[in-house]
């Protein structure tokens, strides 16, 4: 399944939504704040109409008591003017207090979503997409959806109640001085029409360069040991340079963008101004119009374009928004390729692994294994050698189901592997890699990650746990037993220490078969020796995948199979694989 979250190629991701099923897909986000959106709509409503209130008031004041130099009425008006500000200002605060809470909490549950989905998605995902692109989906895109809701939605909607009921009142009175004062407005809704699509598209550039940034960093410090080591600080430089030159454009692209509306929005509100200035103080000399109600109505005007000019700026936030949230819901439509299958089929062997014309390809790539088929029984030791890029790892992965078979069938005790849900078959299946896969922590904290049946042992049962699982030994390698610290960067514990936890992490869970890849790779010589009799010692039912290159680890083996161009076929004894590893090639 292609899960490339960047691949231009792919239409399904490359089209974008129309803006009423993004926004609709934008306010499921927040539907559980259904309750303090009702209050903050009311408060937004409240606070509109106080302000397409007071500019009537002001116009009504002038032409009746201003003009009759009735100075008790006037500051009889004066005072109600500034309660109603007060009351808008208290109520504005209010509003924007509670929508920066409802904001926090969307932001918290969209990366919980977003991680979480992350947790679902097979190892195929990881394997097509960089870790610093999703992080920055994580951490910058959600931080835009959020901004957006915390701090412009509100205002967004409030700026388009004000500017709708200004313009209602402008008509109401004087429809021939309304519509003249309101045609700019068409032009510049016509205007921000045509350019919405290219300020989206800049935006949504600007956060995928500023991924690609993101994850050339974090591939960049990943392998500083690498770069140290080769003294190429210069290659790395000249790739960041690179990344960040080419963020900076799409960045500037994306301001510009953004700042694009706000001058011919500004401008149309001019014009708007100046026809009414113009055409109101013609109707005042014909005796149409009134002082007061030509400045109310100027006052309309500016409560009409004010909002829309700083609708042109929360616009431009709205489609970063709309962006950032294409690259998330995109990430959120993906689905586990590994579905779990009910298996209905009476499958009649007494093998613990089973691999029936089992075929498998890469993503846009070739095929690594081509109708394989070979049985594994339980408590016996297999051995899988083969040259480099022969498919030994891809069988392991197949075997503890990282991938399904492109073709073919894989029985796990009996049962198709696909039947098992992920405890079922984690609980089964141990898997130690060549580089071991830790946590910050302690050892007592990896040794226990994935194990609920054990998460609650103190340390003394802990360690009694060890000891009968015959693996204590391997604890006094690390200074402070159980509690030594687990650092995943810096000069903590060594690889082979690593190696060791790995080790302890797998036996510990008892599984009824252990897949070894390269597990002793980065082990000395006497460390080996003593996993292999731990090894030996576990239960008489466990069975055992060794994948190696050193003879010594799969000399033991009860089985040697030779992987190389798609077969996997007895080696016979040990003698015979030697040769077809020297040779590396297969009998046809």
């Amino acid at each position: 399944m292609n899960y490339n979250l960047n691949q231009a190629s792919d239409k399904k991701a490359a089209k974008k939504l129309p803006l009423v099923v993004s926004l609709r897909k934008l306010i499921t986000i927040i539907s559980g704040e259904r309750r303090n959106l009702i209050i903050a709509f009311t408060a937004i409503f409240l606070n509109a109409g106080l302000s397409l209130l007071g500019p009537y008031l002001v116009g009504y004041t002038i032409d009746t008591h201003v003009q009759a130099k009735d100075y008790n009425g006037l500051l009889m008006f004066s005072a109600i003017l500034l309660g109603m500000y007060v009351i808008a200002f208290v109520v504005n605060y209010a509003q924007m207090k509670m929508m920066g809470g409802i904001g926090q909490r969307m932001l918290f549950s969209l990366r919980n979503s977003v991680f979480n989905k992350l947790q679902e998605l097979p190892l195929d995902f990881f394997n097509q997409n960089k870790a610093g692109d999703l992080i920055s989906r994580i951490n910058n895109d959600t931080d835009k959806v959020n901004q957006f809701f915390s701090q412009s939605l509100m205002r967004f909607i409030g700026s388009l109640i004000t500017m709708g009921g200004a313009g209602i009142i402008l008509l109401i009175i004087n429809l021939p001085l309304g519509l003249a004062a309101l045609t700019p407005a068409l032009f510049l809704w016509i205007f921000t029409k045509v350019v919405s699509p290219w300020i989206r598209r800049k935006n949504e550039a600007s956060l995928k360069s500023l991924g690609y940034l993101s994850a050339e960093i974090q591939e960049s410090l990943a392998n500083f040991r690498v770069v140290i080591t080769f003294n190429r600080r210069d290659y790395f430089m000249k790739r960041f340079n690179d990344a960040n030159t080419e963020n900076y454009k799409k960045s500037v692209h994306a301001g510009i963008a953004n700042n694009t509306l706000t001058p011919v929005y500004t401008f149309g509100s001019n014009i708007g101004q100046l026809v009414v200035l113009s055409l109101g103080i013609w109707l005042i000399i014909k005796g149409y119009f009134s002082i007061g109600l030509l400045i109310s109505f100027l006052a309309y005007i500016s409560n009409f374009y004010n909002p829309l000019r700083q609708m042109a700026a929360l616009w431009a936030s709205f489609q970063q928004a709309l962006a950032a949230w294409d690259r998330i819901s995109h990430l959120l439509s993906f689905e586990n390729n590994l579905s779990i299958v009910e298996d209905q089929n009476q499958h009649i062997n007494t093998s613990y692994i089973h691999f029936r014309e089992v075929s498998f390809s890469y993503p846009n790539g070739k095929e690594v294994l081509h109708k394989v088929s070979f049985e594994l029984e339980r408590g016996k030791t297999y051995a899988f050698v083969g040259p480099t890029g022969g498919g030994k790892t891809t069988t392991a992965s197949l075997i503890a189901r990282l991938y399904d078979a492109t073709k073919g069938e894989i029985l796990l005790d009996g049962k198709d592997i696909r039947s098992y849900d992920s405890c079922g078959r984690a609980k089964k299946i141990g898997f130690i890699l060549q580089e071991p896969i830790l946590f910050t922590g302690t050892v007592r904290d990896n040794i226990l990650y994935g194990n609920p049946e054990c998460s609650d042992l103190t340390n003394d049962q802990l360690e009694d746990a060890l000891k009968e699982a015959k693996i204590s030994s391997l604890l006094r390698r690390f200074e402070k037993g159980l509690d030594t610290p687990v650092q995943i960067t810096g000069d903590g514990i060594s690889l082979g220490q690593k190696q060791l936890i790995a080790f302890m992490r797998a036996i510990l869970r008892k599984p009824e078969l252990l897949i070894l890849d390269e597990a002793t790779a980065n082990i000395d010589t006497v460390t080996e020796q003593q996993l292999e009799a731990i090894l030996k010692n576990l239960p008489d039912s466990t069975t055992r995948v060794i994948i190696a290159h050193r003879l010594n680890t799969i000399e033991n083996a009860d089985q040697i199979f030779f992987v190389n161009s798609g077969e996997i076929i007895d080696a016979g004894s040990f003698e015979e694989a030697l040769d077809l590893i020297m040779h590396g090639k297969t009998e046809s």
